[in-house]
Parts: C-alpha cells; structure tokens; sequence
C-alpha cells in the first residue's frame, strides 16, 4: 500500500506527462524546421517513435525512483500509527471492562 500511494502521487504530480509532451513538441518542432528534409510520412512516423520511447523512458523512470526510494522512514510511521491504533483499542476495551465491572459492583 505504501508503494502504490507513493507511486500514485508521483504520478499525480504530472512530471512524467510534462516529460513526454515536451519531448513531443520538441520533435514536432525539429521536423517543421527541418521540413525540408523529411517527407510528411517520415514526419508522422518519428514523431509517433520518439513519443513512445519517451513514455517508455518515463516508465523506466518511474520504476526506478520507486525501486531507489528508501521507505524505511514511511514504514516506521505507518507501524507506529497502527501500533498506536491496536493500544488505543485495546485500553478502551480495557475501560469499558472496568466500567462493566464497577457498575456490576455496585448493583
């Protein structure tokens, strides 16, 4: 779960998707200067290739920083939350006993 909101938050921030669109625009700017040079179809088709090797790269970004992340920390502080939540439970249980207890006492 960890992983998966950490990976969803990177890709929420949009980094990836500016990565391509950049990369796109800057392709479909290198061949209208260069139009000259290229046929339409050649164009098209460069254009369509750099696109998808960009949203690869991004993918193999995302892996990494996920694979390099260190969530030692994040861990740490989810066990505490949820070790903190179990002690919680259990004393409040623990509360109600008692009062169950001292109302049955005093009856």
């Amino acid at each position: 779960m960890l992983v998966e909101s950490f990976s969803q938050n990177v890709i929420n921030s949009g980094i990836f998707r500016f990565f391509i669109g950049t990369g796109f625009f800057a392709t479909l700017i290198f061949f209208v200067i260069n139009a000259t040079l290229f046929t339409p179809l050649e164009m098209v088709f460069w254009i369509i290739v750099v696109t998808v090797v960009l949203k690869g790269i991004s993918n193999m970004m995302l892996s990494l920083i996920i694979m390099l992340f260190s969530f030692d920390n994040k861990k740490s502080e989810f066990d505490f939350k949820y070790n903190e939540e179990k002690i919680n439970t259990m004393l409040n249980e623990l509360v109600i006993q008692d009062n169950v207890e001292q109302a049955n006492k005093n009856r």
